[in-house]
């Protein structure tokens, strides 16, 4: 590998993952919370409320999820606000391997590359959301959901292997995932790489699996599972952006970002949606590129996007509660 310099074994990785310039941590927060003060006007604010639309992730990832659950997702994936047609559809529903049959018959004709207007299926896998099981199985489940349909794999990175130094057995997982994404007619699902950061410890740490899942082949990198606390946070969201910015200064390349989990009202989505037109560039703000994860965030854009045209919030039965 080139940006390596060797094999990505343990040495070649440790060498330039620890060569990376640290991170600091208190520029990098009040980076953050300036990008965060940021106000939108009214027609701008028009243009974000649909831009967070069509770039969520509409997600369910609980045990109890049944096909019923899945196909109601669907529908409001398909037709986020029925009372009016002019909503943007979301990028894609996420859910887990199992439930992508159903994801699938249910987006029916919808189904498809969300920059093209469709709605992709996205699935959670490799052990979702520990990371605790073999490769093989791993790979299995990644194979399952790809061959279910499933246009986009998202997996959890081994956090005890990257925590200890294992940086070639890390690697080497990802990019033994990212071959099973690929099917039988030559093309690929597209690959995110879950961190969950909120395990990482430190803003450095943070940064090194970063790029190990960028040098690994991810198409995308996610903060997290939405299953540890904290999720996603605007200083850890904008340190992946800075990577993503930076292999592409690199190497030409872009790679996307997913921030998951504790992203729930508009307010709050506007600031990722200036930090990535900031960071890495306004090209960042568009589905294959940029998701939100997120389960309850719709509800709050559709609120205030009917705010926004009426002048008033409807009632709480106006949006449909998941």
């Amino acid at each position: 590998m080139d940006v390596l310099g060797g094999d990505p074994d343990d040495a070649t990785l440790r060498r330039f993952l620890h060569g990376l310039p640290g991170v600091d941590a208190v520029g990098l927060e009040q980076r953050a919370a300036g990008l965060g003060t940021r106000s939108i006007k009214t027609t701008s604010k028009a243009w974000a409320l649909d831009k967070i639309i069509s770039l969520i992730d509409l997600t369910t990832l609980e045990g109890a999820d049944t096909p019923g659950k899945v196909r109601s997702l669907v529908a409001k994936a398909k037709t986020p606000d029925a009372a009016d047609p002019s909503t943007p559809v979301v990028a894609a529903v996420c859910v887990y391997g199992d439930m992508v049959p159903y994801a699938v018959e249910a987006l029916g004709g919808l189904h498809g590359d969300p920059d093209d207007g469709g709605i992709s299926v996205a699935a959670v896998a490799t052990a979702f959301p520990s990371g605790r099981a073999s490769l093989d199985i791993k790979l299995a489940d990644t194979a399952e959901a790809v061959a279910a349909g499933a246009d986009e794999i998202d997996m959890v990175i081994d956090r005890g292997a990257f925590l200890s130094g294992r940086y070639g057995l890390v690697f080497e997982q990802i990019a033994r995932v990212k071959e099973a994404c690929r099917r039988e007619d030559g093309t690929s699902a597209s690959l995110k790489v879950i961190l969950e950061t909120g395990e990482l410890n430190t803003y450095d740490n943070i940064k090194r699996a970063s790029w190990l899942g960028i040098l690994a082949g991810g198409d995308f990198i996610k903060t997290s599972t939405g299953k540890v606390q904290p999720a996603a946070t605007l200083p850890t969201t904008l340190l992946m952006l800075e990577t993503v910015r930076d292999w592409h200064r690199a190497t030409g390349e872009r790679i996307g970002v997913k921030p998951a989990g504790g992203i729930r009202s508009s307010k709050d989505a506007v600031k990722y949606l200036v930090t990535v037109a900031e960071t890495a560039g306004e090209d960042w703000l568009q589905p294959h590129l940029f998701r939100f994860g997120a389960s309850s965030l719709l509800n709050d854009v559709l609120l205030q996007r009917q705010k926004l045209a009426t002048g008033h919030y409807s009632g709480p039965d106006y949006v449909t509660i998941d």
